[in-house]
């Protein structure tokens, strides 16, 4: 049977830390979409491992790791989080593969992110500039090369160059590019590469047949999807369950969870409209005291209060079956918190959560306020054992959503988590 773990807010809700302690039960662990923009930090015995187009269950001696036919891949990243493993004394041999469905992502497609963020000026997206919508552009117009055609040196070389001329057509003497030096490097890394490409199709269809226990990763969250998020302040991939069936063909009747990972705050990196973001002392601290700085991108993640609408609606998309509930130990010394309930436009209820920025935007979010428990949560181990105040606030989250939170997090260690 297979279990999701998927961000239900902006992304950085510490999807990593679940995969990790969920992973020892799991065989096969997956990831769906995305690319090396997304970052999943793992505590092991004081040891940091940070991910990003990596699987996080690697960090599981025993499974076997897939980066699925939906991911956009940078063969230079891959190898460069292969080399920091071993460094920590993790082993990854015969344990990770890549779709050969998945598409290459060149140095190419970065330095255009970089050039497409200038052309949008006041309103660029705020892209991590790894080169990941790029790549996906080149995919929906059917010139991207997949992982698979790189064995074909003739060919990938043909395409990568055509790549670039039509680049060069667009961006002239802005884009400074050397695409036969790219060339050069996949020589040298093409015989390297080839272990690890699969088909992934019978690895799938063979643990679904077995009933072997699988892991699907999410990278992301529901919020920066292609579809369903805060467009265009998105992604290029389908973050939500969607994108776990097209990324990964597994069968939807095998599904046993859908874990929606929420922070018991709210953060976004980059631009777009943020209804509960508190530009105040309240930020500051969250920020602060909630070390909130991106894992691939080192930016500050802009901080406010858990929106409630937000996450309503990303379970009507996503149809989790339980929550992880993570970072709770960040809100113990304030006086009081707020959760926002609702949303106003013009003096009106909005029904639901709105699908365009203007209005999104304009939004006045509808706050209830709880008490404080100004006592520390950090390294709890049972919810008994947690403040009135602090279950009063994790059952009102529950109440609201209609949907129960298994696991909550206590603090960055892996130990650090509450099972229910």
């Amino acid at each position: 049977m297979t279990t999701v773990v998927l961000g239900a807010q902006f992304g950085d809700e510490g999807k990593g830390k679940l995969v990790d302690i969920l992973s020892r039960q799991f065989q096969i662990i997956a990831r769906s979409a995305g690319g090396h923009n997304a970052g999943h930090t793992i505590v092991v015995d004081k040891v940091t491992y940070d991910f990003h187009i990596l699987p996080s269950g690697l960090i599981n001696p025993d499974s076997t790791n897939l980066i699925g036919s939906a991911c956009v891949v940078s063969v230079p990243q891959f190898f460069h989080e292969l080399e920091q493993l071993e460094m920590h004394g993790l082993s990854t041999k015969d344990r990770i593969f890549i779709s050969d469905r998945a598409h290459a992502l060149f140095e190419l497609h970065a330095l255009v992110d970089g050039l497409e963020e200038v052309e949008l000026g006041g309103k660029a997206v705020g892209t991590t500039k790894k080169g990941i919508g790029p790549c996906y552009q080149n995919k929906a117009a059917r010139s991207g090369l997949r992982v698979g055609e790189i064995f074909d040196k003739e060919h990938m070389d043909a395409k990568l160059r055509s790549m670039a001329t039509a680049y060069k057509k667009r961006f002239g003497d802005l884009l400074q590019y050397d695409v036969e030096a790219e060339i050069k490097r996949y020589d040298e890394w093409r015989p390297r590469l080839a272990q690890y490409v699969i088909d992934q199709v019978p690895l799938v269809q063979s643990a679904e047949q077995n009933n072997t226990p699988m892991l699907i990763e999410g990278a992301n969250a529901l919020l920066l999807d292609i579809d369903w998020g805060t467009y265009p302040m998105v992604t290029s991939s389908n973050t939500g369950i969607g994108g776990v069936f097209t990324g990964l063909a597994i069968s939807p009747f095998k599904l046993k969870e859908v874990i929606g990972v929420i922070k018991a705050y709210q953060t976004r990196v980059g631009g777009g409209p943020f209804p509960t973001e508190q530009l105040n002392k309240v930020g500051e601290t969250l920020q602060e005291v909630g070390r909130e700085f991106g894992v691939t991108t080192g930016r500050r993640r802009r901080c406010g209060w858990l929106d409630l609408v937000l996450i309503k609606y990303s379970n009507a998309i996503n149809h989790y079956t339980c929550w992880n509930l993570t970072k709770l130990d960040i809100l113990d010394e304030f006086e009081e918190l707020k959760v926002c309930i609702g949303y106003k436009l013009n003096g009106q209820d909005l029904p639901s959560f709105p699908a365009t920025l203007d209005a999104l935007s304009k939004v006045e979010p509808v706050y209830k306020t709880f008490p404080g428990w100004k006592t520390s949560t950090t390294g709890i181990k049972t919810y008994q054992e947690l403040p009135e105040n602090t279950k009063k606030y994790i059952e009102f989250v529950e109440e609201f959503t209609g949907v129960g939170v298994k696991w909550i997090g206590t603090g960055p260690a892996r130990e650090a988590m509450i099972t229910r």
